[in-house]
């Protein structure tokens, strides 16, 4: 209802804009061609499809082909399955499962384990020390798993029994692993960042590289809100890491060998021009595959195990995306997202007014629809706005996956909270996850205004490089 209400008072906004302020040529051009009843029909259409529980890729399948049969007069049905093939012969689209499958092994491979007992070792003594390991333990998982998702369940698994018997309250420790979890997708190689390059045609690399200053960013905010949290409560840090000895604490770190290599492997052959994304995400499960090996978790059933989690995952983000992409081939072919651009251009208001409208809206989407989704689906439609504002795809392609990741755990329908609720071993209400990643949520909010006012940040990087 939030989101409800929310999206309708900013289209009541832009609509007195329109109406009271001077419409210039653009506006009134767009404003006049634009079939507004038509996308206004579509709209309502996905409204009841969503809540009738339709699956999404489904939706957006029925959805093209209602459109496409109702307002075009072409005979789009021939040109199907090109438009499915183009996708799904795409070469840096192979980099998602494996991606997907790097991390299942590394799960299975219990070297997730071993990288957050040895982090906690230097971390514990902090104040909140046990949440600080929680952050920076899934921010380095992130660097190897790609996925929001696959951070959450893996660490959630890890830490969740180190705090059974702690003194943390329950709310702080599940919203710090979901913030934390959130940052699978902004530290590359995030998987929203290969399907943001796929349908604008942008670099993978460079929002890479344009990700790494947000990332710090973020991660900072994450540590001062436990900071805050700590002092408040008087959370004090793991009073038995200080007897253990100096030997002990560098043996430790051995630990963090194997997550370290492959983050070397992945990022490194791809910030060194060696390897694309694809190429790297498979040297990524080679290596994830060796180290298991020299560890002795390899074993047919694990990789079994691995192998079909990684095709589940798989095939929904390729249905949703093959819908998609049928989708937008009739919107485009209806020339709406080009009559949306230019109509939103000549609106009386100033581009970062604009950019925050189409931020809110994102806000308010993933509140209650999937984080992936969402960008496949509303990507092709105001890409061309962003574009005609004259914001940077880069940018806007980061800003884009931190808005995925606030999605990821923006109550009621965030998929992260879900997932660490179902891996509680003690009972409780959904409501300690909720509550416990709002400060989380608004400071990742937070960090998207910083962004834009020093849009460097992320842009620094990728022209310093590239």
């Amino acid at each position: 209802m939030i989101a409800i209400a929310f999206i309708l008072v900013m289209g009541l906004v832009i609509g007195l804009v329109t109406l009271f302020a001077p419409a210039t040529g653009a506006s009134a051009a767009a404003a006049a061609s634009v079939p507004w009843w038509a996308l206004g029909a579509v709209l309502a259409a996905f409204v009841a499809f969503f809540a009738g529980g339709i699956y999404v890729g489904a939706a957006l399948a029925l959805l093209a082909l209602l459109a496409g049969f109702g307002l075009s007069d072409r005979p789009f049905w021939n040109f199907i399955g090109e438009m499915i093939w183009a996708p799904s012969t795409n070469f840096v689209l192979v980099s998602v499962p494996l991606f997907l499958l790097m991390g299942e092994i590394m799960l299975r491979a219990g070297l997730s384990e071993r990288l957050y007992r040895s982090l906690n070792i230097w971390i514990g003594r902090l104040p909140g020390g046990m949440l600080h390991t929680n952050i920076i333990s899934c921010s380095v998982f992130s660097a190897v798993a790609g996925s929001s998702v696959a951070t959450a369940a893996t660490m959630g698994s890890v830490a969740l029994p180190y705090f059974e018997k702690s003194h943390y309250p329950p709310k702080l420790v599940l919203g710090s692993l979901a913030a934390g979890g959130a940052l699978g997708n902004l530290i590359p190689p995030g998987i929203t960042f290969i399907i943001y390059g796929l349908l604008t045609e942008t670099s993978v690399g460079a929002l890479y590289l344009a990700a790494i200053g947000p990332s710090i960013l973020v991660v900072l905010l994450f540590t001062a809100v436990i900071l805050y949290y700590s002092y408040k409560l008087k959370l004090h840090g793991d009073r038995s890491g200080a007897a253990l000895s100096w030997k002990l604490k560098l043996a430790s770190l051995s630990d963090l060998v194997p997550t370290a290599l492959l983050i070397a492997l992945v990022l490194g052959t791809i910030y060194a021009g060696w390897a694309t994304p694809t190429e790297s995400a498979a040297l990524g499960v080679a290596g994830a595959i060796i180290l298991s090996l020299v560890d002795r978790k390899l074993n047919w059933k694990m990789m079994n195990e691995s192998m079909r989690s990684t095709a589940r995952t798989t095939s929904m983000i390729a249905l949703i995306l093959f819908g998609a992409y049928f989708l937008n081939y009739i919107l485009s072919a209806l020339g709406i997202p080009q009559m949306l651009a230019k109509f939103l251009t000549g609106l009386p208001l100033p581009g970062w007014a604009i950019m925050l409208v189409i931020i809110g809206f994102y806000l308010a989407l993933g509140t209650f629809m999937e984080g992936m989704s969402m960008v496949i689906t509303t990507i092709p439609l105001l890409f061309p706005v962003v574009m005609a504002l004259g914001y940077d795809p880069i940018w806007f392609g980061v800003v884009i996956t931190m808005l995925v990741e606030i999605a990821m755990i923006s109550p009621p329908d965030g998929t992260v909270l879900y997932v660490l609720q179902g891996m509680r071993r003690q009972p409780g209400p959904i409501t300690d996850v909720f509550s416990g990643v709002l400060p989380f949520m608004f400071v990742y909010m937070l960090a998207i205004i910083v962004l834009m006012l020093v849009p460097a940040i992320a842009l620094w990087l990728p022209r310093a490089v590239m």
